[in-house]
């Protein structure tokens, strides 16, 4: 799928932002992979501080077929919740993009896949083993509602979720 611009697309949908159904998220999030701009459908995983669900989600979830993972890990600092070889796992796979409310890890090899990235920071701790983790669920990140199904298109400019496909 084509990117859209985020500015143009909150230029030309201005009604649409304002009444909610197009969010922006806030500016808290660093730009890895390299793919600068993607987008796709979402779908969503609720994490904290462990990664096994990821894995499961990306080993047994056939083709991404040009999907968004988008991952609410409580916007912890401690450790990261994503690292180069699920990153590698989710570009075989197919999966346009990954957004992670939380850390990452191994940015060598993230920035070497051919897959959007967007998380909040770096941290070189491997997440527990722990299952505390949700999929498919709604999440809230920074403020902001995201379901399960909706489309997200990220750029440089940022992010924008949409309960409904954005024609560019």
């Amino acid at each position: 799928m084509g990117s859209l611009a985020t500015a143009e697309a909150c230029d030309s949908n201005a009604a649409l932002v304002a009444s909610g159904e197009i969010r922006v998220l806030p500016p808290i999030f660093r730009i890895y992979g390299r793919r600068r701009a993607f987008s796709g459908q979402i779908v969503t995983l609720k994490v904290f501080e462990n990664n096994v669900l990821v894995r499961e989600l990306l080993e047994s979830g056939g083709d991404g077929g040009g999907r968004v993972l988008v991952m609410d890990g409580g916007g912890s600092l401690r450790c990261a919740v994503f690292g180069g070889r699920l990153c590698q796992l989710a570009e075989s796979k197919g999966w346009a993009g990954v957004v992670v409310n939380g850390c990452v890890r191994d940015l060598d090899e993230i920035n070497g896949c051919d897959i959007g990235v967007r998380a909040v920071a770096s941290n070189p701790v491997k997440p527990g083993k722990k299952v505390i983790a949700e999929k498919h669920v709604q999440i809230c990140i920074a403020g902001t509602v995201i379901r399960d199904g909706e489309w997200l298109y990220a750029d440089s400019d940022g992010v924008l979720v949409s309960s409904a496909r954005l024609s560019g």
